[in-house]
């Protein structure tokens, strides 16, 4: 079921505060103009908006991070964040710490005042959606304030110090969560959020079949440290009430309504900057294989003395001086990206403004059907089922860009397309899965991680490290507000670097896709 696009947050703000104004003349302490709280409704609306921005978006870890390191899009002009050099933690600021002070937090008040109210059409899906969030987090960094986070108008060091919970415990309270939370909505009563839910418009059988789709996300991310929970929490999720995402009707995504005040936040960026290229090991599977969504993601390069067909990507990871060669025979971002008038012409249209943000896919549950199928993972699905579920994700993620059905047939008849099965299929599925979460690139690098796949992935000659990264750096704030507990992650995690392994990562020698530690770690050439 979709819904309506989010509101104005001009209107949320003004809804908040009318909504929260006390009126009673009695009340000589409370001062009407400075409220202390705001209606659910609103706090959720922002919070979603937050939160989407945060983790899909410019001012975040998507074109600010992530899609560099999993080296779908890269950098042209200002290659600091292509080198790694901005995803120290004295640039992680604003991405460790935001969070918490904003999104989660207004979710954590959402789901206080619902379960106050009894009302599990208003806490669960704040609940899926906090666990959304928190995934990014801990994917991004390992271990995290988790079980003691957001505790700020209580009493104790936990408040304002709380511990780092390792990811593996971290994880383990995300199926609780999730399973918490769909049992309630499956429940149903309330009044829940109606209108005030940008993405599903309240209806909670929506809901459920988001948070059942995390669930089997986050099942299966842990298969290579944890294959026996790995394997009875997919059951789970395949199992529990409501069902997955079946459709891209019910994908989960957040509308923007492109109003110049909530637009989505890759047209934001491409309005006012000409320095993102797409990248080579993105481009080569796309150009190599025909993929009609090629067109789409990409634009036609515009000086074709390097690619001569019209489509190509640049080198990860380059200097200034070497980067800049590909401003002209790299292929920008799609046009669908463009609002239109920009600040290098008119690309685009302005109602791109309104491109949706997914936040998970149809494409998505599909492929993790296949693996699942493919490696015997789940009672739920056999082996030979495990084609029709690849297909699916293919046409899935097709159909969400709007290939026409004729040119998803052609792909899908190519013999290199063609699902082989056993080892060969599951690169198969992990390259089509990294590829139909281009625009989270974030879920992108945390597959290849996990799967090694695809192998072209590599450090460029200028970054810093001479490894693709496995984690992102803490904020060097924790060391000023919360040094002991920091430290203590750190002594039991391993190292605040780059290439130390969050938890999931440990093993993945595991993978049955994994080629060796060289090709696994994204190691440049010597």
């Amino acid at each position: 079921m979709k819904t309506k696009q989010l509101a104005p947050v001009a209107g949320l703000a003004l809804a908040a505060l009318l909504g929260a104004c006390n009126s009673g003349l009695t009340d000589l302490n409370t001062n009407p103009n400075n409220p202390t709280s705001a209606p659910p409704g609103a706090l959720f609306t922002n919070a979603v908006r937050d939160a989407v921005r945060t983790w899909l978006g410019n001012n975040g870890a998507d074109l600010r991070g992530t899609e560099f390191v999993a080296q779908q899009i890269g950098e042209a002009q200002y290659p600091n964040e292509d080198e790694y050099q901005r995803l120290q933690g004295a640039q992680t600021t604003g991405l460790f710490d935001g969070p918490y002070q904003n999104h989660l937090e207004d979710l954590r008040k959402v789901i206080a005042a619902g379960q106050a109210a009894n009302d599990a059409g208003m806490y669960g899906p704040a609940m899926v959606m906090q666990t959304w969030s928190f995934g990014y987090l801990t994917d991004l960094f390992g271990d995290v304030p988790y079980s003691e986070a957001l505790q700020g108008d209580s009493t104790g060091d936990a408040a304002l110090k709380p511990k780092y919970d390792s990811q593996k415990d971290i994880y383990a309270g995300f199926f609780k969560t999730l399973t918490d939370a769909v049992t309630a909505m499956d429940a149903g009563g309330g009044a829940g959020l109606g209108g005030s839910d940008p993405i599903y418009g309240g209806d909670l059988p929506s809901w459920e079949r988001f948070a059942n789709s995390l669930h089997a996300r986050y099942a299966l991310r842990i298969v290579n440290v944890d294959p026996a929970t790995a394997k009875a929490e997919l059951d789970a999720a395949f199992s529990a009430p409501g069902g997955l995402i079946s459709s891209n009707d019910e994908n989960a995504e957040l509308a923007w309504p492109g109003d110049g005040i909530n637009n989505n936040p890759w047209t934001d960026n491409f309005k006012n900057r000409d320095d993102h290229r797409m990248a080579k090991p993105f481009m080569d599977i796309l150009v190599a294989s025909n993929d009609p969504r090629t067109q789409i993601w990409a634009q036609p390069v515009q000086d074709a003395s390097v690619y001569s067909n019209g489509y190509g990507g640049m080198p990860n990871g380059l200097s200034t001086s070497d980067a800049g060669k590909w401003l002209r025979t790299a292929s920008r971002p799609g046009a669908i990206f463009w609002p239109g008038a920009t600040s290098v012409g008119v690309i685009g249209s302005p109602a791109n403004a309104a491109l949706p943000s997914y936040m998970m896919t149809y494409a998505e549950v599909s492929f993790i059907k296949a693996e699942a199928a493919e490696r015997g993972l789940t009672t739920k699905y056999s082996q030979g089922q495990a084609a029709g579920f690849y297909e699916d994700g293919i046409r899935a993620s097709m159909e969400q860009w709007g290939v026409p059905a004729a040119d998803i047939d052609a792909y899908l008849a190519q013999s290199s397309v063609a699902y082989k099965g056993g080892v060969d299929g599951l690169k198969q599925i992990a390259i089509q899965k990294w590829l139909a979460l281009f625009t989270d690139g974030s879920q992108a690098w945390f597959e290849w991680r996990r799967t090694c796949q695809p192998e072209t992935v590599v450090a460029g000659p200028a970054a810093i490290i001479n490894t693709v990264p496995r984690r992102f750096e803490y904020s060097t704030t924790e060391q000023t507000v919360n040094a002991d507990n920091l430290n203590a992650a750190i002594s039991a995690q391993g190292a605040d670097e780059f290439t130390t392994p969050v938890w999931w990562d440990t093993q993945a020698d595991q993978a049955p896709t994994y080629v060796n530690e060289t090709v696994c770690t994204g190691k440049r050439p010597s």
